[in-house]
């Protein structure tokens, strides 16, 4: 099912809302459960005997981008990552002690920063001691987020070598003057020239990252990156709408504003994209995301298997994913965990010998039934009622009452279709299915101010 673009529609319903990459959102995330509660559910997942997804986070880049509103610590002098990845090495002997050993690694992933800051020999370290500590099935996702700046020969080969099947790799814009604006510059034929590096070591993936909202742009110069990069032809393709924040960001100041586009010049963008990428046969699996038909994210749609985690869109559903590295959240059956921010604290709480979460959030029945409902919304284009009154022995149409009514609009926009024995989302309503999931938000229901960047 295609997506279809309606303007007015846009217009309409684009206001701030949840990216829903968990439920409820990290924004319901809290203090009081801290490291102690980390250890006694993570006691207790072992009852469950699920399989593992580790996500761990490297901060380091050598630059700035200006657009950025990751987590990163910048340097030009090697070295200091050196103490940051002992203390990563401690952390995983903090956590793994508690995780039953037969618990096998299905999902793996290292983001940043820049992951590809590290040298080929502390790639292969790395990697080395994270199979001595857990063990990686030998068929398991095995992801990584590169910079192709720095990307050199040995570092494809070390990854290649260690077990990486998958790579990630920033494009977000290929015109001169966009790169130039916010410090990122990396002509075509350098990222033609990685990628075909990338297919001769022969990973099963390639996802390239895009941003639409940066200065300079507009649809006709976007159209050209856009075209270039299907000519590139990854298996997956993120475009994601720029939020400027400079007053969380306070470099983003740096960006010239009176060159940014206007949001009518970014719905003409995002309207490209969509019917680009499209026509030229990638499916749109929602939110940012396109992947080709064949591509597992797609057939999990397909489905309706398709889930969502702190890593975005996912095959593996029931999988539990455990952060390490400073920021990094963890995301357990019934809770969720986020370590310290700042590398400050959280090389405190390693070196004092404590596993470094600071705060978290333990779902409720009500939570359970919620995510359920908006997982499915959001990756699976629908929800059945059935399935939600088997897994949690409920009656839909009563309990949830309220939002049924008030999904009625959405109805009548065409955006829904509100059946006898599901909700379907329409392809004009794919555009605008955090819309629909806000609905189902008990969270967001109550709370006066949202801090969220718009759906649109």
């Amino acid at each position: 099912m295609k997506a279809e673009f309606n303007k007015e529609l846009i217009k309409k319903y684009d206001r701030p809302g949840p990216r829903y990459t968990s439920y409820p959102p990290a924004t319901e995330f809290n203090e009081r459960f801290g490291a102690e509660e980390y250890i006694k559910r993570l006691i207790k997942s072992n009852e469950r005997k699920t399989p593992l997804s580790l996500y761990f986070h490297i901060p380091f880049c050598e630059q700035r981008c200006l657009y950025c509103g990751c987590n990163v610590i910048i340097s030009h002098r090697k070295g200091i990552e050196e103490p940051y990845l002992e203390r990563v090495y401690k952390e995983m002997d903090l956590v793994s002690q508690y995780i039953d050993k037969d618990r096998k690694v299905i999902q793996l992933h290292w983001g940043g920063g820049t992951p590809n800051y590290l040298s080929p020999e502390q790639i292969k370290k790395f990697f080395g001691e994270i199979e001595k500590r857990f063990p990686i099935d030998e068929n398991a996702e095995i992801s990584i987020e590169l910079d192709p700046r720095y990307l050199t020969d040995e570092q494809i080969k070390a990854i290649k070598e260690v077990g990486f099947n998958r790579v990630s790799m920033g494009i977000q814009d290929l015109n001169p003057k966009v790169q130039q604006a916010v410090n990122r510059v990396q002509p075509y034929e350098l990222i033609k020239e990685k990628m075909e590096k990338l297919r001769e070591a022969g990973f099963e993936s390639i996802n390239v990252d895009l941003i639409y909202g940066l200065p300079y742009q507009t649809k006709e110069s976007f159209e050209e990156t856009v075209e270039k990069v299907i000519e590139l032809n990854p298996d997956r393709i993120a475009t994601y709408s720029f939020a400027y924040i400079p007053q969380i960001k306070p470099h983003q100041q740096l960006l010239p504003k009176e060159a940014l586009p206007s949001a009518e010049e970014k719905l003409r963008i995002l309207e490209m994209v969509i019917e680009r990428f499209q026509s030229a046969g990638y499916v749109y699996i929602g939110m940012d995301h396109f992947a080709k038909p064949h591509d597992e994210l797609a057939v999990a749609q397909r489905k309706g298997e398709l889930w969502r985690n702190f890593q975005g869109y996912t095959t593996k559903k029931g999988v539990e994913l455990l952060g390490f590295g400073a920021t990094s959240i963890g995301m357990l059956y019934d809770s969720y965990f986020q370590n310290w921010k700042t590398l400050r604290d959280y090389n405190k709480t390693v070196d004092e010998g404590r596993i470094p979460v600071f705060r978290g959030y333990v779902l409720n029945e009500d939570d359970f039934i919620r995510r359920e409902v908006i997982m499915d919304i959001m990756c699976n284009l629908g929800v059945e009622f059935g399935k939600i009154e088997k897994m949690f022995s409920i009656n839909f149409k009563e309990y949830f009452e309220r939002e049924l009514e008030e999904l009625r609009e959405m109805e009548e926009d065409g955006l829904i279709k509100i059946e006898e024995d599901r909700i379907r989302i329409l392809p004009v309503g794919r555009l605008l299915i955090r819309n629909v999931a806000m609905v189902f938000d008990a969270h967001l229901r109550k709370k006066k101010e949202v801090s969220f960047s718009k759906t649109i």
